[in-house]
């Protein structure tokens, strides 16, 4: 006999998209969940698709992780989101509720002040940010719970450092720029949060100074970085990627379903058997 027909639905959308691990991190929770009549998918959606993905979805969808280009595209689509959504104007997760309200989540920036607990990195006196964007934007957010002074985020244009700075202000967390020219003077930071695309940092490998502080890389595949690699071969801490994906995934399985806690142990080994296997 087959499996039991799906009853309740998840998906993660975005483009592009085959690259994901959230199928194997929310399968993972189903199966250790024993939820059987659950399935978690993949689609391919942009910006113009979005409207029109979102109407077709029938009765038994739970919810939907979201990621880009979709974060923000998807704000005007929903009808209310929380105050962390709201604060950094993106959503990464919308849960269907019983009444066929759509509502919008970010779960990006507490999983990456709880990836970062997870370390022990609970405060620390200042820190850098490499890029702008979204990403930046949850990190922004997320070390306003964990720095007590001073952030820069190293930026490559003018619009860019406006945008962060913005973020800051809207935050209410100080932020300074600087030009990605001079990005080699983050890695001093007792914390770097890199958010950047694959290959953007790797020029900065071999510029990590002995015994750096802690480096959290928001990309899981290639991994480890070339900055990664460096960065532990300097005998600095590294937080990685997939780190971050585990834990914004666990608050979204624990809102799509109702359940938790979620099964973090087992969330964690299939995304590290799915990045050995690749």
């Amino acid at each position: 006999m087959g499996d039991p027909p799906a009853d309740r639905h998840a998906a993660v959308i975005g483009s592009p998209i085959a690259h994901s691990l959230s199928p194997v991190l929310h399968r993972a929770a189903y199966r250790a969940l024993d939820l059987e009549t659950w399935d978690y998918g993949r689609f391919e959606v942009d910006e113009k698709g979005l409207p029109g993905f979102l109407e077709g979805l029938g009765p038994g969808w739970a919810g939907l992780s979201l990621t880009m280009p979709l974060k923000r595209a998807v704000l005007p689509l929903l009808d209310d989101i929380t105050e962390t959504a709201a604060s950094v104007e993106a959503a990464n997760t919308v849960v269907f509720t019983d009444d066929g309200r759509r509502h919008g989540d970010n779960t990006d920036v507490p999983g990456m002040v709880q990836a970062l607990r997870e370390r022990g990195v609970t405060e620390v006196e200042s820190a850098a940010i490499l890029g702008a964007g979204a990403t930046a934007a949850s990190a922004v957010a997320a070390l306003d719970q964990v720095c007590t002074g001073h952030i820069t985020a190293y930026v490559r244009s003018d619009d860019r450092a406006r945008e962060m700075r913005g973020w800051g202000e809207r935050l209410g967390v100080p932020v300074r720029t600087a030009a990605w020219s001079e990005a080699e003077r983050a890695l001093t930071e007792p914390l770097v949060i890199a958010t950047t695309p694959a290959g953007a940092t790797d020029r900065l490998a071999g510029a990590v100074p002995d015994h750096p502080g802690v480096l959290f890389d928001v990309l899981y595949d290639p991994w480890p970085t070339a900055l990664a690699g460096a960065w532990t071969h300097r005998r600095g801490h590294v937080i990685g990627g997939l780190d971050l994906l585990v834990h914004q995934a666990v608050l979204q399985v624990e809102a799509m379903t109702g359940i938790a806690p979620a099964p973090v142990r087992q969330m964690r080994a299939a995304g590290r058997a799915a990045l050995a296997a690749r």
